[in-house]
């Protein structure tokens, strides 16, 4: 039986600021910024006045294209070239992973496999570790220390289940899983990384 690290497995979080941090930078740096909008320059049409400047009664108006206008131009719309990311030290987001990775284990929710299971790539090999496991039913999170051909043939087809690499755990995944599965090089790959031993 593999022991875990209390430097990763066992801290105590008093708050969760820092995990929160963490997450909102995962989902903010993997948002696009497609979308745009056309300003009034842009829309087409409009380039006669809809009626005199003066002696109607009405308001001004040079282009039927403007923003106030129904089928006018967008004013401060998108423009399809806007920065959503959000930066974090390395130190810490490893210190925000290793938070969210102690807050799972209090849960008994991390998991270690006992022994090397050996995956030919074929789902029905995953599909009986997950049945040994009573995991069959939850969000899996399998953390491998490389992802080998075989392993990513055989979680593929999983709905249920993804899989990282160990060097690439991040909080957003951790928080999203009903458990998290480790190999014990894994688990060996996942402490050193998050140790500052691995950069």
């Amino acid at each position: 039986m593999a022991t875990l690290n209390k430097d990763v497995f066992g801290l105590t979080v008093e708050n969760h600021e820092l995990v929160k941090l963490a997450y909102d930078a995962y989902l903010a740096n993997s948002r696009s910024s497609h979308a745009k909008t056309l300003k009034r320059g842009e829309v087409r049409g409009g380039g006669k006045k809809p009626w005199k400047q003066k002696g109607t009664g009405r308001a001004r108006f040079g282009s039927t294209r403007n923003p106030i206008w129904r089928h006018g131009g967008v004013a401060f719309g998108r423009t399809g070239n806007e920065d959503f990311t959000k930066k974090i030290t390395r130190s810490s987001k490893l210190l925000a992973v290793r938070q969210a990775l102690s807050m799972k284990n209090a849960e008994k929710a991390v998991l270690v496999l006992d022994k090397e299971v050996k995956l030919t790539g074929k789902t029905k090999d995953a599909v009986k570790v997950l049945k040994d496991m009573k995991l069959e039913d939850k969000n899996v999170l399998a953390v491998a220390a490389e992802k080998t051909p075989e392993i990513l043939r055989s979680t593929n087809n999983l709905p249920n289940v993804k899989l990282v690499r160990a060097t690439y755990l991040n909080v957003f995944d951790i928080m999203n899983a009903d458990a998290i599965v480790f190999s014990e090089a894994a688990l060996k790959a996942t402490e050193k990384w998050l140790m500052g031993e691995e950069k």
